[in-house]
C-alpha cells in the first residue's frame, strides 16, 4: 500500500469514525511497514490535508459543481489530496497527482467516480484553474479570512475579539506550519550533557529550548530508537508547566486524575527521582496498560495506574497534591492535532466546559486540606480557563490562587492579576504549544 492509499484510508478513519489522525495513520505503518520515503508522502498528505482543508475546499467548489458535502466520501477525500499536491507541494508533478487519485478512485468507487475525480482535478490544476487570489476575492469577508487561513470562520472570530487580528492571524499561521516534535530528556537513565552528545552523534538536528531537559526536533525517525530505551519521550515542553507549578518532591503522593497518555504522569515520576507514588487515572483499561508499559521503558517504580471514572474516583488515603489536566478543546494544539479545528464548534466547548467544573468539583472534594491542586488545558479559550478557574473559586471559598512556583522557564507567561496562572500561546515561542494552567491551594 502506497503513501496516498494510506493517506486516503487514513482520512476515511478520521471522518467517519471520528479517529486521531495520528492514531489512524500509525495504525496503517504498522500493518502495511511502508518503507521511509512513502512513510513521510503520507504523513505530509494526510496533515495537509487536514490544516488546509478550508482552502482547498474552496477550490475544488470553484470547479465542482455539485454539493461537496453530499458527495461521496472517498471522492472528498481523494479531491482534497489531489488539490494538495497540486497547490502545495512543488516537488510532484501535477499529472503524476492526478493520475494516482484517479486510479484511487477508480479501485474504491468505480470507473463513473474516477471520471469525475480526473474532471475535477483537471479543472483545478493550478494553471487551469485561475489564480487563487482571484477565487479569494470573490468570497464575503468573513468566508474570505476562513478560506485563506483554513480555520473556521466561528473560531476567527472569537480570536479576533480576543486576541486583535494580527494575533490571530500568527496564531493560525502557526496552526497551519508543520510543528517540532518536543523531547524530554529522561533523569533517570542519562542527563542533558550526554544525551545531547548522543543525538549529536546520530546526526539528529534539533533545537534548544530555555528547558534543560527540552529538546525541539523535526526528525523523530531518528529519535526513535533513543525513545524506545527509555531515554527521550515525545512530550511538548508546555505540557511541562503543570507539573513544574505542582512542584512534585521526592516521596510525596501525586493523583494524575486524568492521566491518559502519561507524558505528566512519567515527567513527574522522574521529577520525583523515581520516589513516593504516582497514581495515574484514567477510565478506559487499556489507556492505563499503556501508562503502565511506558512507565516501565523509562525505568519508573513509582507510578501505579487505576481505571476509574475521574468524576467519582476516591483514592485510597487523601492526597494532598492532584493534577487535574481535564479533556478540553485543544484549541492551543491545532498544529499537531490539524483535524481538530474541524470538529470543534461552540457548543462542543460548552460541553467540555460542564466536563470541566464536574471534574474541578470533585478533585477539591478528595485533596486534603492545605493541599495543591493544579488545574490544566491545552485550550486558549478563557471559558475552559481563567474563567473556569473564576467559577470553580467563587463556588469554593476554602480554595485560593497560589502563588507560581520560584524558578518557572521564562516561556512560560504569568497572567496579569491572577496569581499562580500561566498561558502560553502557539507562535509565542518556537516550538511551543498552547496552553493554560493555574495553582490552587486547598485551606482548612
Amino acid at each position: 500500500m502506497k503513501a496516498r492509499e494510506i493517506a486516503l484510508l487514513t482520512l476515511m478513519d478520521v471522518e467517519r469514525r471520528n479517529m486521531k489522525s495520528e492514531q489512524a495513520l500509525n495504525h496503517y505503518f504498522t500493518q502495511q511497514n511502508p518503507p521511509k520515503r512513502e512513510r513521510a508522502l503520507a504523513t505530509e498528505l494526510l496533515n495537509g490535508v487536514l490544516r488546509w482543508q478550508g482552502k482547498i475546499d474552496v477550490i475544488i467548489r470553484s470547479v465542482y459543481h455539485h454539493n461537496l458535502e453530499k458527495s461521496a466520501p472517498q471522492l472528498r477525500a481523494i479531491l482534497r489530496i489531489g488539490i494538495y499536491q497540486m497547490h502545495f507541494l512543488d516537488k510532484i508533478p501535477n499529472w503524476a497527482a492526478v493520475s494516482e487519485c484517479v486510479k484511487l478512485a477508480r479501485k474504491y468507487k468505480g470507473h463513473h467516480i474516477s471520471r469525475i475525480a480526473n474532471g475535477v482535478l483537471r479543472r483545478a490544476a493550478p494553471e487551469t484553474s485561475g489564480a487563487w487570489e482571484d477565487m479569494l476575492q470573490q468570497l464575503p469577508e468573513a468566508e474570505r479570512a476562513a478560506a485563506d487561513l483554513s480555520h473556521p470562520a466561528w473560531l476567527l472570530e472569537r480570536w479576533n475579539e480576543r486576541f486583535g487580528k494580527e494575533k490571530t492571524e500568527q496564531l493560525c499561521r502557526a496552526n497551519n506550519t508543520p510543528p517540532l516534535i518536543g523531547l524530554r530528556i529522561n533523569r533517570l537513565k542519562t542527563d542533558p550533557q550526554t544525551m545531547r552528545k548522543a543525538l549529536h552523534d546520530a546526526r539528529v538536528e534539533w533545537k534548544e529550548t530555555d528547558m534543560e531537559h527540552y529538546l525541539l526536533t523535526s526528525d523523530f525517525h531518528a529519535c526513535e530508537p533513543f525513545i524506545h530505551l527509555g531515554l527521550l519521550t515525545v512530550q511538548n515542553p508546555t505540557q511541562a508547566l503543570p507539573c513544574l507549578l505542582l512542584e512534585p518532591q521526592k516521596n510525596e503522593t501525586i493523583l494524575d486524575l486524568c492521566a491518559a497518555p502519561g507524558g505528566k504522569s512519567t515527567c513527574m515520576g522522574e521529577l520525583m527521582e523515581n520516589t513516593g507514588n504516582i497514581i495515574a487515572l484514567d477510565l478506559y483499561p487499556n489507556k492505563c496498560e499503556r501508562i503502565a508499559r511506558r512507565a516501565e521503558i523509562v525505568g519508573l517504580r513509582n507510578l501505579t495506574t487505576a481505571a476509574a471514572d475521574a468524576c467519582s474516583y476516591v483514592p485510597p488515603k487523601p492526597v494532598h497534591k492532584i493534577l487535574l489536566d481535564v479533556p478540553c478543546s485543544g484549541t492551543g494544539v491545532l498544529g499537531g492535532k490539524p483535524e481538530l479545528r474541524w470538529r470543534l464548534s461552540p457548543e462542543k466547548i460548552r460541553e467540555l466546559c460542564a466536563l470541566q467544573a464536574r471534574l474541578l468539583d470533585h478533585a477539591a472534594e478528595i485533596l486534603s486540606d492545605g493541599g495543591i491542586l493544579v488545574y490544566a488545558t491545552c485550550s486558549i479559550e478563557q471559558e475552559e480557563n481563567s474563567q473556569q478557574v473564576q467559577r470553580f473559586l467563587d463556588n469554593h471559598p476554602e480554595f485560593t490562587r497560589a502563588p507560581l512556583p520560584a524558578g518557572l522557564p521564562e516561556a512560560f507567561t504569568p497572567i496579569p492579576g491572577e496569581p499562580g496562572a500561566c498561558l502560553t500561546l502557539q507562535g509565542n515561542r518556537t516550538g511551543f504549544d498552547g496552553g493554560f494552567a493555574q495553582r490552587l491551594e486547598k485551606h482548612a
